[in-house]
């Protein structure tokens, strides 16, 4: 019977077939031609017109870069050098590349401080960014605003750690008040802080300390490091004031509701050009006679209560995207409001805002250039204040426009890159 059956087969093939490559047609670069560019007729249109566009601009654009001229000590100078050719005056940002960056009065001699403080803000930041670093890092993130304080606008050593040694206190003082309600504790660390405070304030009057800074005004810092200055300390503040004002927009309590939506309608109604005349102009008739109200801080200030609004929203519709049962969830366990915000419902309003935040942050960052409308010297402000008003570079404009752009580029979508890996990261939901 098994011979029958042999027979009757003619053959049975005991190995593979050996794999063949896939028509070059249906793989690599060819496919991917095919599906994305060339897939139909209008789309090949559309590709031809995108191509001949592109080439438009590129046979203008790198001439103009790749024929520039870097050295030359003015406008006149960089035409004599291309005789007619095409070529940009790149020469203005070798000569001009400590104003656009640091501004024109800050000392040259003590570039290396701000240069610094922008080295350690990638270290401090780190363990912020990186859930997986160890936590022990953070003392170096709590650490880094006071050493920055210190490095840019320089002094004695004595301000900054009387500072750190409030926010010590206070956070004490809260911890131990805590235990009597969230509003006591609260209390007692802005009262205990502002005591050290005060009194480091008096030290820092009267004495001296050995290690010392040359000391830099406010008025002297510009170009791009003032952008990054409020960039990063009102993105800072603004996103935990920003988490408060989303909490108190959902208070039961009719006082606190009702004065934290006026704060976020009023703020989101009012353009970000009107709080900085604000900051400028209005808020020094609100202050004593001869009181000095650094310029800086104010617009900090101003800045830091414009995005909160804008982040209160943001986080608002994240909390009201999380089910019910997640509330129920925690109550169910026995805790309080403060503890059930902090572990459950907070990381993931958190997580599902986080596109909103990012859009907010890096809206604000490039919102620092509208500082130079009230006279400070940023880097747009150096570019139309006193380098566009020097005789030597004056109609140079593709080139240090292009420059400021450029760093903005840089900074926002490195900023958008991680905001992308992080939401890949906590996808936990999809996992």
């Amino acid at each position: 019977m098994s011979d029958t059956h042999a027979q009757s087969v003619a053959y049975v093939r005991d190995t593979f077939i050996a794999e063949q490559a896939p028509p070059t047609r249906e793989a690599g670069a060819v496919k991917w031609l095919r599906e994305n560019l060339f897939s139909s007729i209008p789309y090949t249109i559309l590709t031809l017109l995108a191509l001949f566009v592109i080439w438009q601009l590129l046979s203008g654009f790198l001439p103009w870069l790749f024929g520039g001229v870097w050295t030359a000590d003015s406008i006149r100078g960089c035409r004599e050098v291309l005789d007619g050719a095409r070529g940009g005056c790149f020469a203005v940002l070798t000569e001009r590349w400590n104003q656009l960056l640091f501004g024109f009065s800050y000392p040259s001699s003590q570039y290396w401080r701000p240069t610094l403080a922008l080295v350690l803000l990638f270290v401090a930041v780190a363990p912020v960014l990186f859930p997986d670093l160890p936590r022990k890092l953070l003392i170096v993130t709590l650490l880094y605003p006071f050493t920055a304080y210190w490095l840019i606008w320089g002094g004695t050593i004595l301000v900054p750690l009387v500072a750190l040694l409030g926010v010590v206190v206070g956070y004490v003082a809260f911890t131990y008040a805590e235990r009597r309600g969230f509003a006591i504790g609260l209390l007692a660390a802005v009262a205990a802080a502002a005591v050290v405070w005060w009194m480091g304030g008096l030290a820092a009057e009267n004495g001296q300390f050995l290690l010392r800074l040359t000391p830099v005004q406010s008025r002297d810092m510009g170009g791009f490091m003032l952008n990054m200055i409020l960039g990063t300390v009102c993105v800072s503040l603004s996103l935990p004031f920003g988490i408060l004002l989303a909490l108190g927009r959902q208070s039961k309590l009719p006082i606190i509701k009702i004065l934290c939506v006026a704060f976020i309608e009023f703020v989101r109604g009012v353009p970000l050009i009107t709080l900085l005349f604000v900051a400028n102009v209005v808020l020094a008739y609100f202050l004593p006679p001869g009181t000095n109200f650094d310029l800086i801080l104010r617009v900090i200030i101003m800045i830091t209560m414009f995005a909160s609004a804008y982040i209160a929203e943001v986080i608002r519709g994240g909390l009201a995207a999380l089910p019910r049962g997640q509330y129920e969830a925690a109550d169910s366990l026995g805790l309080d409001y403060a503890q059930a915000m902090r572990l459950i419902i907070l990381p993931q309003a958190l997580k599902i805002s986080i596109p909103g935040i990012v859009n907010v942050a890096v809206g604000l960052f490039k919102d620092t250039t509208l500082v130079s409308i009230i006279s400070m010297f940023d880097v747009v402000g150096m570019i139309r204040g006193p380098i566009l008003a020097s005789t030597d570079w004056n109609g140079v404009y593709w080139e240090l426009y292009g420059f400021a752009a450029l760093l903005f580029f840089v900074t926002c979508y490195g900023i958008s890159q991680y905001s992308q890996w992080l939401e890949r990261k906590l996808a936990t939901d999809n996992r």
